[in-house]
């Protein structure tokens, strides 16, 4: 069942989508090479709990962690690690807030240094796949429209759509209905309506769309190890329309972009 939502249950879900976007710009500037995973989690948590919000992620399903942070061809789910940041390294770092009883979630793939003009491609075209997802997202869609535009133009562009993994509702739980996959027919799958809650999050790979997972039992990585990419953000529709409750403007306040 989708659990729509009020005016004002969408204000209180704006503040904990925000929380996220203001984490992302404070570690911003801290991956960079010779930082590690580790370092940016403890800096994560404890802005989270300053802003009196609870980290989303920590504990839930078991997770060990504030952030996830997936590095190169690993395309969801790493588990933050000691292991430095290298030039040429890109990472994804997911995130989540938990802010009067509602759910942030959302996520960012960085470049470290000077990364693969392939490379940078691929985070561009995955951008775009996101919002034009997002464009999507009115009442006289449906579901599937949302994941066949972001399926028709990564592929278009010779990148491979995951389909293991899917956007979803968000709101009291951090998954909720629909789930929200990144590829799909058009006119398909159920019909949008005002007061819906999503997190958009295309999951686009250099090569393969196939995944799989680590002995962890969290990171999932591209089967053929080539490089992957991920941003996220959440949205209401409001007025037919889809407003994002996320931004990056933090993001690139702190990296000067």
């Amino acid at each position: 069942m989708i659990n729509y939502k009020t005016l004002e249950e969408i204000t209180i879900m704006r503040e904990a989508a925000q929380i996220v976007s203001r984490t992302l710009g404070l570690i911003a500037k801290d991956i960079k090479p010779g930082n590690t995973p580790q370092q940016l989690d403890r800096k994560a948590e404890e802005y989270i709990r300053s802003q009196n919000a609870i980290p989303g992620f920590l504990g839930l399903y078991g997770c060990p962690s504030t952030l996830l942070v997936s590095v190169n061809e690993q395309v969801v789910h790493g588990l933050p690690t000691n292991r430095p940041f290298q030039e040429g390294d890109i990472v994804s770092v997911d995130c989540g807030s938990l802010y009067r009883g509602y759910y942030g979630d959302h996520a960012y793939t960085f470049e470290v240094g000077e990364v693969a003009p392939e490379v940078k491609n691929l985070l561009k075209v995955t951008k775009e796949c996101l919002y034009l997802g997002i464009e999507q997202c009115t009442t006289s869609n449906r579901i599937e429209d949302i994941g066949w535009a972001i399926q028709n133009h990564a592929e278009r562009n010779g990148f491979g759509v995951v389909r293991d993994l899917v956007g979803h509702g968000l709101g009291k739980s951090l998954h909720e209905e629909p789930q929200v996959p990144n590829f799909g027919r058009r006119g398909r799958g159920k019909k949008i309506q005002n007061g819906l809650t999503l997190a958009i999050e295309p999951m686009i790979n250099m090569g393969t769309e196939k995944v799989m997972t680590l002995k962890d039992n969290w990171t999932i990585v591209t089967a053929d190890g080539k490089p992957s990419a991920h941003f996220e953000h959440n949205i209401a529709v409001v007025d037919d329309q889809p407003t994002v409750l996320s931004t990056f403007d933090y993001i690139y306040e702190s990296l000067k972009l």
